[in-house]
């Protein structure tokens, strides 16, 4: 055991200096191109460019017939925020579907049970659900309005970027 402790160690101590070996080398060719660079005339450094001095400038709003740019410049209502038109309903309990990006839904087929049409969707866990128009699905509060051989159509409420809310009509096809 002793025997191969001491040969195991030998054979480091070799490895280490066979690799320490091939470090040092010819470097003449090294040399000789530093003692090149150096002996070659240095040139001109280009004057720093003349920096002008910063002109401080105050606002004032109240004065010079300038307007706040913190102040919009005509009160405007968003669309449908005054009016109490199209807007998501904060009290409305969430449906599963809706925890799911519309784009992570799949429509995988349909089914008639009775006078029920149910279109089958398929969320990116793999599970299947049915589905009926009323139902909600996707993360724009996407209530769906029809359900085809081919599609699920939903309308989205969106937000206008200014306060209001839009309708956006989206789909969900049927996949291969």
């Amino acid at each position: 055991m002793a025997a191969s402790r001491y040969s195991r160690l030998l054979i480091a101590l070799l490895a280490t200096a066979t690799g320490l070996a091939a470090c040092g080398g010819d470097m003449d060719d090294l040399d000789s191109y530093i003692n090149e660079v150096k002996a070659r005339p240095g040139g001109r450094i280009e004057p720093l460019p003349e920096i002008t001095p910063y002109e401080v400038f105050t606002y004032a709003a109240d004065g010079d017939g300038l307007r706040s740019p913190f102040v919009p410049d005509a009160p405007q209502a968003a669309p449908g925020a005054a009016d109490g038109g199209t807007r998501p309903d904060p009290d409305r309990s969430r449906e599963f579907l809706e925890q799911f990006p519309l784009d992570t839904l799949r429509m995988v087929g349909t089914l008639q049970l009775g006078e029920t049409y149910y279109g089958l969707v398929q969320d990116s866990d793999g599970l299947i659900h049915r589905v009926v128009p009323g139902n909600y699905m996707g993360q724009n509060d996407g209530r769906i309005v029809a359900i085809s051989e081919s599609e699920i159509q939903l309308v989205e409420i969106i937000s206008d970027g200014i306060g209001g809310y839009l309708e956006r009509e989206a789909a969900v096809g049927l996949t291969d």
